[in-house]
């Protein structure tokens, strides 16, 4: 058997509040709301051997709301982003529209100062890498959007463009299967069984 890692996106805020790189903001009422609607579903991955989180505060909001007592785990923070911490992608845009083009296009460039997204993918990956490898051992991370994206790129072996196209919805989850270097996508849930004709 292979260890098992599900990821739960973070509870998002206020919908009216773009969003920002590296959003510190906490979960506000709308946020506390959205994980209330759907903790019934989600409560069941506190069995997890291990409960992890990023250091953002909707990620350990949202697993401390949902009773997994999460770790917290600096190797699951978001992509840092320099001097455009902070910013939303137009205000960056408009202060440095020739450095956000260059960064959109090299998942190798730097020009905020801060983590390619190549190197963003890489630790988040090394985090996944370096997992307990006992069999059957079942971890669940909370994290923010990004982080799952870059872990899914990881997994799946995927060229760094494939970042920006993959959608992560606030409280969505996705499943992982393997050990270090070895991985793949685990879709979960209730599975319909073929009907016998």
């Amino acid at each position: 058997m292979a260890l098992r890692v599900t990821f739960v996106a973070a509870a998002g805020s206020s919908s009216v509040l773009a969003e920002r790189f590296e959003d510190d903001r906490p979960l506000d009422q709308a946020g506390w709301s959205a994980v209330q609607r759907v903790a019934h579903e989600l409560l069941p991955l506190a069995a997890a051997d291990l409960r992890y989180c990023s250091p953002a505060p909707r990620s350990r909001a949202t697993g401390e709301c949902l009773g997994y007592a999460p770790l917290v785990q600096l190797a699951l923070r978001d992509c840092d982003m320099g001097r455009w911490r902070g910013l939303t992608l137009g205000e960056a845009m408009a202060r440095e529209p020739g450095a956000v083009d260059a960064w959109l296009a090299d998942p190798r460039s730097t020009p905020h100062g801060g983590e390619s997204l190549l190197g963003f993918i890489g630790r988040v990956g090394g985090w996944l890498d370096t997992r307990p490898a006992e069999d059957d051992c079942r971890v669940v991370a909370v994290a923010e959007p990004s982080v799952i994206r870059a872990a899914l790129v990881y997994v799946l072996k995927a060229p760094p463009s494939a970042f920006w196209s993959i959608d992560v919805g606030p409280l969505s989850t996705i499943g992982v299967a393997g050990r270090a270097g070895r991985w793949s996508l685990r879709l979960e849930g209730v599975s319909a069984q073929p009907t016998r004709a």
